[in-house]
């Protein structure tokens, strides 16, 4: 299991965590994709839950901010259908909504949704909740540690160890293990990585990705120790104690 410790708000240098902001109201999703990019965090923009469930699918994000009222399919079926899929079932949700009645709050909550806030609503508010359940996913590490396995990456002194043993690592080597291990068992494409790892916008070939896996297999890799680094054909690579 990945451990997270002394976790709170983004650390400098740390990668981002991507936010699913679901919201058909063109000047809320605008205020809301600028404050949250403000505060750090990465965002992707659906319309509609139809294309809510496709973004999911292909970048699967850290959190979803869902409107309950939306064109196609509603928030509570979109939230219905997260938690019915076996790897989104722990994606945090966080629905908003113009509705406040109790029932409705109660309804929101029985298909899964993990928080619950009605418009209008303060930013600040909103943030504060969406840092809480970043931090009990795992998401959003501080300066602290992060653990998978037999593996301790400390971020506060940039240090890596497998089995109380040291392992050195390069720059890119040590924030590519970083990524990996804030999304333990997850499968990211080269060019997923590549954004997460190098930043979006630097232009940097895909196989360059497949050089610096090679030089953290080496490294993190002893003699005798489980490859934790997972290839999966065509689709990318994961953090994972179990090789398929």
């Amino acid at each position: 299991m990945s451990e997270i410790r002394a976790m709170g708000e983004i650390a400098s240098g740390a990668l981002k965590p991507l936010v699913l902001v679901v919201e058909d109201e063109a000047a809320l999703l605008t205020m809301l994709r600028y404050n949250l990019e403000k505060q750090g965090f990465r965002v992707e923009e659906a319309a509609d839950g139809e294309e809510a469930m496709t973004r999911i699918a292909e970048t699967m994000p850290d959190l979803v901010l869902l409107d309950w009222m939306l064109p196609m399919m509603s928030g509570i079926e979109v939230c219905r259908q997260i938690r019915r899929r076996t790897m989104t079932r722990e994606l945090p949700v966080i629905m908003l909504t113009a509705r406040t009645e109790e029932q409705d709050t109660v309804r929101g909550l029985n298909v899964g949704a993990d928080d619950y806030i009605t418009k209008p609503f303060s930013m600040a508010a909103l943030l504060a909740r969406i840092r809480a359940l970043l931090r009990r996913s795992g998401a959003v590490p501080a300066k602290g540690e992060l653990r998978f396995g037999d593996i301790t990456l400390d971020l506060a002194q940039h240090r890596t160890s497998r089995n109380g043993r040291a392992v050195h690592l390069g720059p890119t080597e040590f924030r590519l293990l970083e990524f990996l291990m804030q999304h333990p068992r997850r499968v990211f494409s080269r060019e997923e990585l590549l954004d997460a790892v190098w930043g979006q916008g630097i232009h940097v070939e895909p196989r360059t990705v497949d050089v610096h896996i090679r030089r953290l297999r080496r490294a993190i890799n002893g003699a005798g120790e489980r490859d934790v680094v997972r290839t999966v054909r065509a689709a990318g690579y994961a953090l994972d104690t179990e090789q398929a």
